[in-house]
């Protein structure tokens, strides 16, 4: 385990929720820089922390969130998502899904809380570990049925 970690577990967690809903939650697609190789990242920063969301595609799509901490890496997760169905539109899903991550909470600072419902969509998030090693599971449902899906792993990087 990474020395740091005990000490700012907190200050990580808190600067996560911060940098999540500064960044896709807030923004979304067209909101990120497009990169040279056909990525597009989203950045926060403050103080001596640093975040980078950088994904690739629509759907499906892959990426990876990183954070540093005075210039090191210490915290990573990648994540693959898609949308399953065709019977509501992606940018309708990915509506849904921003509205969802930006109720991120410090003790579960992955994606969105375990449970949301709106109308005919319903949100789950299952996820195992903790901040230091997790991995998850999230799907979007309409009228009952999986529309939407992403895994993802992550923890701390030494």
């Amino acid at each position: 385990m990474v020395e740091w970690f005990f000490k700012d577990t907190m200050q990580l967690e808190d600067f996560l929720v911060k940098a999540k809903i500064n960044t896709y939650a807030s923004v979304g697609e067209g909101g990120e820089r497009k990169l040279d190789d056909g990525g597009k990242e989203f950045v926060y920063e403050e103080g001596e922390w640093k975040y980078r969301d950088r994904y690739f595609g629509f759907s499906p799509f892959i990426g990876e969130e990183v954070v540093w901490k005075d210039g090191k890496v210490i915290w990573a997760m990648n994540y693959y998502g898609r949308v399953l169905s065709e019977k509501v539109s992606p940018e309708e899903i990915y509506q849904f899904l921003k509205k969802i991550l930006r109720q991120v909470r410090a003790e579960r600072p992955y994606r969105g809380p375990r449970q949301f419902k709106e109308g005919d969509f319903s949100y789950k998030n299952s996820n195992h570990g903790a901040l230091e090693d997790f991995e998850g599971l999230e799907i979007i449902l309409y009228q009952g049925s999986r529309i939407y899906e992403l895994r993802y792993i992550g923890g701390i990087v030494k």
